[in-house]
């Protein structure tokens, strides 16, 4: 038994959770019934543990348990104390902080210092939701008919989400707050690769105090578990967390049965630098855009679209300040970088890498790296254009590929190049300028001088290839619930008519 073995079971101990992976279904610790699952040190690339994929006899319960806790949850709970129950969660989060990080730190390679504030993040997410729930309500509407016509807003009752490794316990509690905020009762898979915080996060919800079952983490692959709990028909709505190969069959899948789908997806988000901006920061704002958590983020900067009068000063000045970035242990406060999440990314960012060189590319690298691990360089990429697969592909790493332009119109073209629709940003001291390009280019989200600044309590999501719906915000709480029209005749001859409604 290794060291790294050793840390990541006595952090699962701090958690409250066995040596081993499990489920987490109606309130208790389940092993999984299905194949072998190996999870993976991505900073020494040896194993932690190995565990079961759930399988579909506990995916059956996980619904099972979520659909009856969800009636629990709406009808023996108010909405004031719906919110309660959250805003308790929200401290029982915050007071078990350092622990939850370090966890979350070891499974994915995130550094530690990122992870602290994710899980600070997580805790707000409970607190804003909680403070939703007795103010979801619907409207009179003055109907010509003389009927007393309003609306009310119904949970849809079981959630199915599924959550991605590269920020595992913040994305679960992106899509459990709002679900459960409005009602519902959620079966929640993360990715086979970093399931355990998720594990941890939901037995501190229930500890403070969430109907036993009304949420229920499911550990395993998407193939087999995942495809369960998308055919359950329990399920009302699914959620989805990941790259569009994926998103897309999910949504097939669960258009078979006709059920709505939230779909988060990726990016290739065009930053965009004119030659009028303070160049250090906007030198500043590209490296933390796309080096930051690795460039493991939808949203990251990849690619850079800049000036022609600027673009070699630019590139130069990212490519030297990249080479003090700190490489290495995510345990080490002071790590700014870690290793990419798993072996599988890894490889693809290698082989975009060497396509890359093959399209004529200069590349920029760092050369001092950890040994052992998953470890890639930040690195820019330049001589290459818009139609370059380097500049197409989601890359999900520390790469970004610069690319020229000349014009406003030149840089707005070009960042619309692109079958995403996620994120984009520009870096000008020209206001007029800074708002044209904001309302031209396709994308739901949009930084003015400034990147990868979001907030629960905005609405995120986007279009194309990056998915649909929003997943955070007021919006949010329109994905998880369904308008239901009351009307009541309020003549005191009540008249009935025959004509034809639908």
């Amino acid at each position: 038994m290794t060291d790294r073995t050793n840390l990541f079971k006595s952090y699962m101990n701090a958690v409250g959770l066995n040596d081993m992976v499990e489920n987490f279904i109606n309130g208790k610790l389940i092993p999984g019934q299905g194949e072998k699952i190996l999870l993976i040190d991505p900073f020494t690339g040896i194993k932690l543990t190995q565990y079961s994929d759930a399988g579909s006899n506990l995916t059956e319960n996980a619904c099972t348990a979520s659909n009856s806790a969800q009636k629990v949850w709406m009808n023996e709970f108010s909405a004031a104390g719906r919110g309660q129950v959250m805003q308790r969660a929200s401290l029982e989060i915050s007071n078990n902080l350092e622990n939850l990080a370090k966890l979350e730190s070891i499974v994915s390679g995130k550094p530690i210092r990122d992870c602290r504030v994710e899980v600070s993040k997580v805790a707000e997410m409970f607190s804003y939701y909680g403070g939703w729930t007795d103010k979801l309500h619907g409207e009179v509407i003055p109907v010509p008919s003389g009927h007393l016509n309003y609306t009310i807003r119904e949970p849809l009752g079981v959630i199915f989400q599924i959550t991605p490794w590269n920020a595992p316990i913040f994305t679960a509690g992106w899509q459990i707050a709002p679900a459960i905020a409005c009602g519902n009762g959620v079966v929640i898979k993360p990715s086979e690769f970093t399931p355990v915080t998720t594990v941890a996060l939901v037995r501190y919800l229930e500890t403070s105090g969430l109907p036993k079952g009304l949420v229920n983490v499911l550990c395993g692959l998407g193939s087999s578990t995942g495809q369960s709990a998308i055919k359950n028909e329990l399920v009302r709505k699914v959620v989805f967390v990941g790259s569009p190969i994926t998103g897309k069959k999910v949504a097939i899948s669960a258009s078979e049965s006709l059920k709505p789908v939230v779909l988060e997806l990726g990016g290739k988000s065009a930053n965009i630098v004119f030659d009028d901006c303070d160049l250090e920061h906007a030198c500043l704002g590209a490296q933390a855009a796309i080096f930051s958590g690795a460039g493991q983020s939808c949203v990251s900067g990849s690619r850079l679209l800049i000036q022609s009068s600027i673009y070699n000063k630019l590139t130069s000045m990212i490519s030297s300040g990249m080479k003090s970035i700190k490489l290495g242990d995510p345990l080490d406060d002071t790590t700014e970088i870690g290793p990419i999440s798993n072996l599988k990314q890894f490889n693809h960012i290698q082989n975009i890498i060497k396509m890359a060189k093959q399209e004529g590319a200069n590349v920029s690298e760092t050369s001092d790296l950890p040994e052992g691990g998953y470890f890639i360089s930040p690195t820019v990429l330049t001589n290459l254009n818009n139609s370059s697969t380097p500049a197409q592909t989601e890359i999900f790493g520390p790469v970004v590929t610069a690319i020229p332009f000349e014009t406003e119109d030149q840089a707005i073209a070009k960042a619309n190049d692109t079958s995403f629709g996620l994120a984009g940003a520009v870096w000008t001291n020209n206001v007029g300028r800074a708002h044209r390009v904001a309302s031209k280019v396709t994308a739901g989200t949009f930084w003015i001088n400034s990147y990868k600044a979001i907030h629960v309590s905005s609405p995120f999501g986007g279009s194309l290839s990056s998915g649909f719906g929003r997943s955070s915000g007021l919006e949010a709480l329109m994905e998880y619930t369904a308008p239901k029209s009351v009307w009541l005749d309020s003549a005191e001859t009540p008249s009935i008519s025959f004509g034809y409604v639908a």
